[in-house]
Order: structure tokens, then C-alpha cells, then sequence
């Protein structure tokens, strides 16, 4: 049985979420339509006429030849067809030069014409902008009309006259498909934002079911995608992070398996070398001494295995701070060779050093210093019969390179990225010359918390190159 340690706090669910904002969305779209259909129109209708009243106003202003008006003749009587409206062109004595009627003969300037003009010039000649615009009502048809007078040079006037058609029984139609129209609308939209909410959660929904199970252990889980550029990201990382999990979790049980082995030994020895001292060694001085060097050497070892696990625990979660400091690098690789002044004596290990000019870093001496003796230790232990072990120093502008290279037995290509793992190790090289298993991984935290580039090349057969990098200081 899972238990789940979600938290309790209700929320919508995906599905519900999408369906709220696409029903909200919807009711937007219908009030906007409802208010600009129904409510506004009357307003728009007008304010539309009157734009109309304008353009024609502009466009007869602006091709009107007062020489000759004759040939604007055309364009008055198009502007008037399109616009339903009336349109008349007088000289200043009142004469008409154009007259263009497509209100039925019911314009106001058809009726009462010349005592109309007469009215409507004074109006023009009284105003200040030297044109009019006014609103009339046909009496006849009990219509509202807009009336236009204004100069058109110097010697010719302007008129417009256009009717607001009634639109009240329009409006009812509209009101009336509207009804018939938000119905339509609703009840697609609750279609269209099920069936949208429901395929837009499945793939979440699966990725849940997966998720559970790689909760409960079953590190075989496999995220599928959903056919979203975003939901295939989001299962690639998913099926991504199941992977490292399970390595962590393989690493893990090597671990235990590894730390239990090597706790196992040392004290089955111990344990062994104590009763043979008790049975066997007491009384013989000499066999005694052997059996507790051989006791205390797997002490020691139990010692800095529990040291270096410690030491690896405390890197990790960052509860050792760096004491950083400038150094001088040729002092720095002196120091760290001179320890191995008498292995290379006893059993003829050859170290050299091939160096640019020195140069001052900056870091944690210390920790690096440990960084080296790893690499060197590890050179050691992986140079087989070649002995010979070359440390290099390589200037750049910003950082120093240290190299440790070796002539020995190489790694496997496909082991590379693993050798930086806690307790790796090759199986080809013994297990009392490696040591604990867990000094690269103690590199790998100091270096990520210098935060300097490490790594390895290396060829079976022609031996390793491990290589860190450590900061120049400024003002060298």
C-alpha cells in the first residue's frame, strides 16, 4: 500500500481550471457583443453617419475645381448613391452648379428649396468655423436627419443632407439571433472546453500514476510524453531524473556493500590476529610483535575509511569552509613530492616535473594540496610496471593547470565518467594498493567548492592524465 504525504489543501484540478477559464472567457466574448450590439448601436449608428458626412465632405473639398465644377459632377453623384444621402452645390447668388438626391425626393434640401437655402447659407455665413453641422427631424417620415452646410472655396457652398434610418426593428432581429447565438456559443464552449480540459490533463494525470510509482521504488517507471512541446520537456526530465535516481540508488547499495566489506575485514583480521595472539602468540615475543602490527595496520585502516567518509559527508553538505589564501605553485608541487622522497627510493618510483615559470594562485592550500596527493596517490597505484609518474604545470591567463600523468594499465572509456563517483574503483587493481575507494570523490567536492574544472583523459595501456585547475591571483 503508497501512502502519499501531498498536502490536503483542495484546488482545482487541471480539467476544472481550463473549463473555468474557457466558460469565463466565453461569457466575456457574449457581453461584449450584447453591449456593443444592443446597447451601443443606436450611438454607433450615429457617430458612424457622421464619419460618413466627413469623408464625403473631405473627399468633395479636395477634387472640387472651382473653374470648372461641372467635372466633379460624377464624383458628387457617387459619393451621394453610396451614402444614401443628398448632396448639393450652389454659388454664393444660390444658383446650383451640382445637386445629387438619393433620399426619394424627401431630402430637406429638395423641400422648400430656395427659402431652405436661403436659411441654411446665413447659417454658414454666421459661423466661426464657416460650416455647420445640425440634426433635423422629417416630420413627414418622423425621421431623424443630419444637415451639412459649409464653404467650398470662395464662391461655392456645401451641402449634405442624410437620413438616420430607423433601426428600432433591427435591433429586435439582432436581439432576437443574438439569444440563439450566446445558446450556440454556450453550449459549444462547454463542448470544446470538456474535450480541451480532458486532453490537456491526461498526459498530467499519467505522469502522476508514473510518478507514484517511482515514489514507491520501481525506478523502471517510464514518463510519457503528451504530443506538447512543454509535457514532453517536463517527461524527459522526469524520465531523466528516474535514471540518476537510480543510479544513486545503485551507487547507494555499493556503497553499503563496499563500506560493509571493507569494515568486515579489518575486524574479521583483527578478531583473527587477537585470538591467535591469545592462543597461540602470547608467550612468543617476536610472533606476539607481528600478529599487533598486523592488528594495528587494519586499525588504521578502519580508521581512515571511517575518516574519509566523515571528511566526504562534511564536503557534501558544505560544513567545511575554505581557508583561501595566495600561494606560490612551484613551493606547492615541491611540498607535495617531497613526501614521496622514500617510495621512490625503496621501490624506484621515477617523479619529475615539467613546469612553466612560477606563478601565485589562490585557494585553500591545504584541500588542494589534498587534491594532488590523490591524484599522485592514485598515479601510484595505476602505473603497473612503468613506475614513472610526470607532474606538469601549464599557465593560462586566469588559472593554473596541475597534471599527474602515468604510464600504467589506463582506464576504459566507458569508465571515465564513473571514477569521480564515491567508492568506484577499477576491478583490475588490487584492493590493498587502492586504498578506501573514496579519495577521487573527496577531490571532486573540493574542487566544486573551489569552483575549479577537474577531469581525466586516459587510454588503456598508455596510462591516465588527471588534471585540475586552480585560480591565478590578481595582482600577479
Amino acid at each position: 500500500m503508497t501512502t502519499s504525504n501531498r498536502s490536503p489543501k483542495r484546488v482545482l484540478s487541471l480539467r476544472s481550471t481550463i473549463w473555468v477559464y474557457f466558460a469565463g472567457f466565453t461569457f466575456a466574448i457574449l457581453c461584449l457583443v450584447w453591449f456593443f450590439q444592443v446597447f451601443t448601436l443606436d450611438r454607433y449608428y450615429e457617430a458612424s453617419m457622421r464619419a460618413k458626412i466627413h469623408k464625403t465632405v473631405s473627399a468633395i473639398s479636395a477634387n472640387f475645381d472651382g473653374d470648372m465644377p461641372s467635372k466633379s459632377k460624377t464624383l458628387v453623384e457617387d459619393l451621394a448613391y453610396d451614402n444614401t444621402m443628398t448632396v448639393v452645390i450652389t454659388r454664393r447668388n444660390g444658383s446650383t452648379v451640382i445637386s445629387a438626391d438619393f433620399m426619394g425626393g424627401y431630402s430637406a434640401l429638395t423641400q422648400d428649396y430656395g427659402i431652405n437655402l436661403f436659411e441654411y447659407r446665413t447659417k454658414v455665413e454666421s459661423s466661426e468655423e464657416g460650416n455647420f453641422l445640425s440634426v433635423t427631424t422629417n416630420y413627414r417620415f418622423n425621421t431623424t436627419e443630419y444637415l451639412y452646410g459649409g464653404r467650398l472655396g470662395d464662391d461655392y457652398y456645401l451641402f449634405i443632407n442624410a437620413s438616420l434610418e430607423p433601426i428600432g426593428p433591427a435591433a429586435e432581429v439582432i436581439k432576437e439571433q443574438l439569444v440563439f447565438i450566446t445558446l450556440m456559443i454556450f453550449f459549444l464552449a462547454l463542448f470544446i472546453s470538456l474535450m480541451l480540459s480532458n486532453r490537456l490533463s491526461r498526459p498530467f494525470k499519467h505522469i502522476t500514476e508514473s510518478a507514484d510509482r517511482l515514489a514507491s521504488g520501481d525506478y523502471s517507471t517510464h514518463f510519457e510524453g503528451g504530443g506538447y512541446a512543454e509535457i514532453n520537456e517536463l517527461s524527459d526530465a522526469l524520465n531523466y531524473a528516474a535514471s540518476e535516481i537510480s543510479k544513486v540508488d545503485s551507487l547507494r547499495n555499493d556503497l553499503i556493500a563496499n563500506v560493509s566489506h571493507d569494515l568486515r575485514t579489518p575486524l574479521t583480521m583483527i578478531k583473527a590476529y587477537a585470538e591467535m595472539i591469545r592462543d597461540l602468540s602470547g608467550d612468543n615475543p617476536e610472533k606476539r610483535s607481528e600478529h599487533l602490527k598486523v592488528i594495528i595496520d587494519e586499525a588504521d585502516r578502519l580508521s581512515e575509511l571511517v575518516s574519509n567518509l566523515l571528511e566526504l559527508s562534511k564536503l557534501q553538505n558544505g560544513s567545511i569552509a575554505l581557508e583561501c589564501r595566495q600561494f606560490s605553485v612551484a613551493e606547492f608541487i615541491r611540498n607535495a613530492l617531497s613526501r614521496y622522497q622514500l617510495l621512490s627510493e625503496q621501490q624506484g618510483y621515477e617523479f619529475s616535473v615539467e613546469a612553466d615559470p612560477d606563478v601565485i594562485c589562490e585557494g585553500d592550500e591545504a584541500r588542494l594540496s589534498q587534491v594532488l596527493y590523490n591524484f599522485i596517490n592514485n598515479a601510484v597505484n595505476y602505473s603497473g610496471d612503468s613506475r614513472k609518474i610526470i607532474i606538469r604545470q601549464r599557465n593560462f591567463e586566469s588559472v593554473v593547470r596541475i597534471e599527474v600523468v602515468d604510464f600504467g594499465v589506463g582506464i576504459e572509456r566507458d569508465k571515465l565518467p564513473l571514477i569521480f563517483d564515491r567508492y568506484y574503483r577499477d576491478e583490475r587493481t588490487k584492493r590493498d594498493v587502492v586504498g578506501t575507494g573514496l579519495g577521487l570523490s573527496i577531490v571532486k567536492e573540493i574542487l566544486r567548492l573551489h569552483g575549479r574544472r577537474f577531469g581525466v583523459q586516459s587510454e588503456v595501456g598508455k596510462g591516465s592524465t588527471f588534471w585540475f585547475e586552480i585560480k591565478r591571483a590578481k595582482d600577479d
